[in-house]
């Protein structure tokens, strides 16, 4: 019987909707979450050019929540937070979540989001450079107090990995260490699907062994060996297992991320909405 890593890593010639992991049989309607949402970085060339137009674009396709990313334009594409959260409300879409930096601007990231109305405000990547075990514990210190610092303007503090945390030093994870050493009710982390089993690793484990850490997820299909996005079901991810056993992580928000394309983001983003909806 193949480990739910292997399946995780079988071939991208396999479609998504065949795979079945092999504690869990999957049954005739797999459960859905009501409120998928995207990160706009999948959307990041279309927004600097029309913001309100594309947003609807987005809004047509069924999409709920939006999770921004930083920009050229800053992190709401050049519109003022508070205008941000009204277009996306007549939309309706809910602004959940941002990516952002923890920077010189950290102050002023705190004070955009808690404008926004966003429930989230996600570090994209590691603040300080160094693959090492006493790098990622004073990343971690630094987590905390960010964490800190959002939860008094009524925000939560999370952070997204890409595969780069994962790498071992004498044996030890360095994604481990940050879940070790961060504050579970002051980081929350945000999964990338991806990246975790381009890396080798299984979710599951994750799951199993931090339950309830991952509240956010980013849920792309990847093209294993290229090491880039794909459409669902065109990549090496069991996509349907996933989110068949979305419980286990404690999920709550799912944003779909595209970052590269066989045509156009929004074919692309069809694609993936219309997969979704006919699990």
């Amino acid at each position: 019987m193949k480990t739910r890593r292997e399946f995780l890593l079988q071939s991208a010639t396999v479609t998504a909707g065949a795979l079945v992991w092999p504690s869990v049989a999957l049954p005739s309607r797999l459960p859905k979450i009501e409120r998928y949402g995207v990160q706009l970085y999948s959307f990041r060339h279309e927004l600097e050019k029309d913001v309100i137009g594309t947003l609807k674009q987005i809004a047509s396709l069924g999409i709920k929540e939006i999770e921004t990313a930083k920009s050229k334009k800053g992190h709401y594409y050049g519109v003022a937070p508070s205008e941000m959260k009204t277009i996306c409300n007549d939309l309706g879409m809910n602004l959940k979540s941002g990516h952002v930096h923890l920077d010189d601007q950290w102050e002023k990231t705190m004070d955009e989001a808690a404008a926004s109305g966003q429930e989230y405000l996600i570090c994209s990547s590691m603040p300080s450079e160094g693959q090492t075990i006493d790098n990622y514990k004073k990343v971690a210190d630094s987590f905390n107090k960010a964490g800190e610092d959002c939860k008094k303007r009524g925000i939560k503090f999370g952070y997204h990995n890409h595969d780069y945390e994962f790498e071992s030093v004498n044996g030890t994870v360095l994604y481990d260490v940050l879940l070790n050493h961060t504050e579970a009710d002051l980081v929350h982390m945000e999964l990338d699907l991806g990246w975790v089993v381009v890396t080798g690793n299984d979710p599951f484990d994750y799951f199993k062994r931090y339950h309830g850490r991952f509240p956010l997820w980013h849920l792309k299909d990847m093209d294993l060996k290229k090491k880039e996005s794909t459409e669902f079901g065109k990549g090496g991810l069991d996509i349907v297992g996933l989110i068949q056993n979305q419980k286990a992580s404690g999920v709550k928000h799912i944003f779909i991320e595209q970052e590269e394309y066989a045509s156009s983001a929004f074919e692309s983003m069809e694609h993936n909405m219309d997969f979704l909806k006919n699990l």
